[in-house]
């Protein structure tokens, strides 16, 4: 009789155990609803109440500005860098991030400035404005108020170029980047800000739209077709060779800007797909031995050249998308919480490329407009 007793507890252990495991395997399924659940604001943007707006006259607005912003030196770059990061706000009681959100900002300084910003230091002085960015969820989600808060966030960004080019710029060349989000409110800025004052054409030495899509047949800019060739906009989305399910979804599920500032699906239209490793928005096929070097510069201190890891990828562009092969450094691999892998990775498989690419389409319009002076 004292057996039972004990089988009977047993049973009731076991019974536990299989629920635990019962409920940590439907949490891994369906972890991603969990997350987005977890990000979403729950609240519609018509009556979302969003953070103050930056003032672009303080240097708080400012994530990266020159010390000498208004008054550039001979020893400076011949060029300038607007940058437009990437997200670096998960979500959850805001649509649009705080400007002075400390765990986005720390994002920003310790991986994201470094990595896409980076390659850009030896181009030109660096402008990159805070804005109240559409947060992580809004990425992940079609629902018509993620997009009111992705648009929200263009009016920002528009503030701080304006701002930018009528006291910081001064008439000289300039670059503009831009990440992910920030990729995509470039290129409505290039769109917008172009057809509203033509003469800053002459000024654009290239623009880089980093992991972003746009249509081929409608860009901002020309296509960079080839090196050093200036005034051209280089935008790509890219996924790792072996991902066709990631390919499809950047077919399926990108916006672009439509009309009215809308927006839209792809509607099958080809994005625009640059080739860092050629310089040219081409299909050929880019070997290994052509990379000048993939970099992991998180962490570092800011201006500090990363070591260059080279002939780590190929890549061709399939379809309007770029696919990559696998790099074979540990250091170039996705890392972190759910959150994390869901944002701009934590290192740049086209560091040394962007930075070569930048340099020789700055000095390509240097020439073009000394040229054009001297006629």
């Amino acid at each position: 009789m004292a057996d039972r007793p004990r089988g009977f507890r047993r049973l009731i252990a076991a019974g536990v155990v299989l629920l635990a495991l019962l409920v940590a395997a439907a949490a891994f399924v369906w972890r991603d609803d969990i997350l987005r659940t977890r990000l979403d604001p729950k609240e519609p943007f018509q009556t979302y109440d969003p953070p103050p707006a930056p003032d672009y006259a303080t240097k708080a607005a400012w994530a990266l500005l020159p010390a000498n912003a208004g008054s550039p030196t001979p020893r400076d770059p011949p060029a300038d860098v607007f940058f437009v990061g990437p997200t670096t706000f998960d979500g959850g009681r805001h649509w649009n991030a705080p400007i002075d959100d400390p765990k986005a900002d720390r994002l920003f300084r310790e991986v994201m400035a470094p990595n896409y910003a980076g390659p850009f230091v030896r181009v030109g002085r660096i402008f990159a404005p805070r804005y109240r960015q559409a947060s992580l969820y809004t990425l992940m989600t079609l629902r018509d108020d993620a997009k009111e808060a992705r648009r929200f966030a263009y009016s920002d960004v528009a503030a701080a170029f304006r701002y930018y080019v009528e006291h910081y710029n001064q008439d000289r060349p300039f670059v503009v980047v831009g990440v992910e989000q920030g990729g995509t409110l470039a290129a409505r800025l290039l769109a917008e800000e172009v057809a509203a004052h033509p003469e800053l054409k002459a000024r654009i030495a290239a623009a880089y739209l980093v992991q972003t899509v746009i249509p081929a047949n409608s860009p901002p800019l020309p296509p960079c077709l080839g090196p050093g060739q200036p005034g051209c906009v280089a935008a790509w989305a890219s996924v790792f060779e072996g991902e066709p399910e990631r390919a499809q979804a950047i077919l399926d599920r990108s916006l672009v800007w439509g009309e009215g500032g809308q927006l839209v699906n792809l509607q099958g239209r080809v994005p625009m797909c640059f080739n860092p490793l050629l310089g040219a928005a081409s299909n050929a096929e880019a070997p290994a031995r052509l990379s000048l070097g993939a970099a992991n510069a998180t962490g570092l201190e800011w201006g500090a050249r990363p070591a260059f890891l080279s002939r780590q990828i190929s890549a061709r562009c399939e379809k309007g998308v770029l696919r990559v092969s696998r790099p074979k450094s540990t250091s170039l691999k996705p890392s972190g919480s759910w959150t994390d892998r869901r944002k701009s990775p934590a290192y740049n498989l086209f560091y040394g490329d962007l930075e070569a690419d930048a340099k020789a389409r700055v000095a390509a319009l240097e020439v073009q407009r000394s040229d054009g002076m001297q006629n």
